[in-house]
């Protein structure tokens, strides 16, 4: 088994032992995929893409070629002039002849003339270059923002935050560095090798050649490590992504991972990935750091060359010592640029890596597209499932034959086992996956022909696990409607029953929350999103278990408040315990999928079929007639 293939098997047994901690639902995350990556099969191909996204930058790429490249010019043209002082100061020791100083002066004067024109050109490429990268990160990083805006939920069903953050992060700003830093070098070493090579044949075909010997040995050497390291590289980048991935989702359940007792395993865990991510850096780095040591010896063996046989043909006349000076100069300035460029080959190599992670995210799948805008205000909230197919996996059918019709107004009570598609259902309503087969209406209008925020205006959400960003009490229950008015705001509150809490904390409504509202109770959150939802005027509401994370007393405040939410609204209520729907209306029973009883409590319990049994389970053992503990008034159709 080589080092690659061992890598890629501990990553996956990694994998498996967080899946086996089974943390990732509670933390919001799936499990860490570690995708991976033959950098050096696409190398070229993200290179060539890399360079055609630079395409609105064009003007400033020509700027910035063309200045480098004047500049390099100022450098390479030194040696030339240099010459004549060594040719002079020859001729006047050989025929005792007086050292005209006025002339070497001025070709020394000329000399640092041109090299403080290349440190000017050089410093002016540079800026553009920084200039030029940063808009094209700019645009990178709104490009990914907008992708992520567009790809289906199921790309999230499968990524960590952690993998997602380090492409926004680490991988563009590597691209950064390669476009600021590397672009501008590569330019300036091209057009070096190029004039030297010019000038050199000006001066000796023989030396000129024997320099130029060096070219493709110097470029099999690099391409053969580089090749090497491209591989190691990507295993790098990935690696920094199933680190990020860990990290994140060991944090964003810290509590838990105390609670049960698995800190140890965690590190361990951490430590594991560490020192994987440690090895292979090593091994990318030592690919990378041992081309300038090869390029140094092959270097120094060609200057060797020039000077023994400079000298022979210097003996003879065909060329002058000033010739062999600036042959020696050029041999130097040859040799600079290509030292400079493997000097940052790790960076190019990771930059690569890096690009083509971000490509292959801007390549994702996205959602289908949006029908026209048209005008919601005038809709009821009639809905209609029809002969609804779906299944997340094609091998896993979940819902293969559901019809359903929701009166406007009316509330649904929708029940059922874990697993039975009871919140597949209104995921399927809001257009967060889509349809297999068959057809979803409101009002009479398909929600595929709709634009996505006409349709999910309709709707307003309450979920078990809340939402509330960084930011004023106002402002998070003002989030769904952006014209609201503090008066409106207010009026929300009282009638989800948080006015009173709001008032009572220290700045009321203008009082800042932290970044995950750690600074209010579980129940006070949930009063919060259903003010926001009240505040919204939707026309369906859509309750996903909202009750299950608070104590009894805030319990009957929240159905208090989710009633007065629901009063005149299409809704539907998702419900894991039973009691809490024991009076509504309409009782949806699915299971596998298909709903597979309707009717009220009374109905369904005469029936004694599975809502029965579901009901029975979970009173098993209790008096006829006793409450569940934390049960309230359940929700009562009105």
């Amino acid at each position: 088994m080589n080092n690659n293939e061992e890598i890629v098997k501990v990553e996956k047994e990694q994998v498996s032992s967080v899946g086996k901690m089974d943390m990732s639902g509670a933390f919001g995350a799936s499990s860490i995929n570690v995708e991976k990556v033959e950098g050096a099969e696409n190398f070229g191909k993200t290179v060539i893409r890399l360079i055609k996204y630079m395409k609105p930058e064009l003007i400033a790429l020509i700027a910035m070629i063309i200045i480098a490249a004047v500049g390099a010019w100022f450098a390479v043209w030194v040696p030339d002039i240099l010459k004549k002082v060594t040719n002079h100061l020859v001729e006047s020791i050989q025929y005792f002849k007086d050292v005209d100083l006025g002339y070497v002066g001025e070709i020394c004067l000329t000399a640092g003339a041109l090299y403080c024109l290349n440190a000017f050109f050089t410093f002016a490429s540079g800026l553009i270059a920084a200039s030029m990268a940063q808009s094209v990160v700019r645009r990178m990083r709104f490009d990914l923002k907008c992708k992520l805006d567009k790809v289906p939920l199921k790309y999230y069903d499968g990524t960590t935050t952690g993998e997602i953050l380090s492409r926004l992060t680490n991988d563009v700003e590597l691209v950064a560095v390669t476009l600021q830093d590397t672009v501008n070098q590569i330019i300036i070493v091209v057009m070096t090798v190029c004039g030297v090579l010019f000038m050199m044949f000006r001066l000796d075909w023989l030396l000129s050649v024997i320099t130029l010997c060096s070219v493709p040995i110097l470029m099999v050497t690099s391409s053969l490590i580089i090749k090497k390291s491209q591989k190691e590289f990507a295993n790098q980048q990935e690696l920094i992504g199933v680190l990020n991935g860990h990290i994140e989702e060991m944090y964003a359940g810290h509590r838990v991972i105390l609670l049960y007792n698995h800190a140890e395993e965690s590190i361990e865990d951490f430590e594991k990935t560490n020192k994987l991510l440690l090895k292979a850096t090593r091994k990318a780095q030592f690919l990378a750091g041992i081309i300038l040591p090869v390029i140094k010896f092959i270097n120094n063996v060609c200057y060797v060359a020039i000077c023994v046989i400079g000298g022979l043909r210097a003996g003879v006349g065909i060329i002058s010592i000033g010739d062999i000076q600036a042959c020696i100069q050029y041999t130097r300035q040859f040799a600079q640029p290509i030292e400079n460029i493997s000097n940052i080959a790790s960076t190019i190599q990771s930059s690569i890596a890096s690009a083509e992670r971000v490509f292959k995210m801007l390549d994702l799948e996205e959602m289908t597209p949006d029908g026209e805008r048209m005008d919601v205000s005038n809709f009821t909230g009639e809905v209609d499932f029809k002969h609804v197919a779906f299944s997340y996996s094609e091998d896993k059918p979940l819902i293969t034959d559901l019809s359903l019709h929701v009166n406007a107004g009316e509330s649904i009570a929708i029940v059922g086992p874990t697993g039975a598609g009871k919140t597949t259902l209104v995921n399927l309503l809001m257009r967060f996956y889509e349809l297999n087969k068959g057809q979803i209406t409101i009002d009479g209008v398909d929600i595929q022909t709709m634009h996505r925020d006409d349709l999910r205006s309709l709707y307003g959400m309450v979920l078990q696990d809340t939402w509330l960003f960084k930011g004023t009490v106002a402002d998070n229950i003002a989030y769904g409607n952006a014209n609201a008015t503090r008066e409106d705001v207010i009026a929300a509150a009282k009638k989800a029953h948080a006015h009173e809490f709001i008032e009572s904390m220290e700045n009321g409504y203008d009082t800042v929350l932290n970044d995950d509202a750690s600074n209010i109770s579980q129940g006070q959150k949930q009063l919060l999103t259903i003010a926001r939802a009240i505040l919204k005027d939707p026309k369906i509401i859509i309750l996903d278990e909202a009750t299950s994370s608070v104590d009894t007393r805030t319990e009957q405040y929240v159905q208090s408040a989710m009633l007065a939410m629901m009063e005149g609204k299409t809704s539907f209520v998702i419900a894991h315990r039973l009691s809490t729907i024991k009076s509504a209306a309409v009782i949806l029973v699915m299971n596998h999928g298909d709903v597979v009883e309707q009717g009220n409590h009374e109905t369904l319990m005469a029936k004694g079929g599975f809502y029965a049994n579901l009901y029975q389970s979970q009173f098993q053992g209790r008096m006829d007639g006793e409450p569940e503990e934390g049960a309230g008034d359940g929700f009562i159709q009105t």
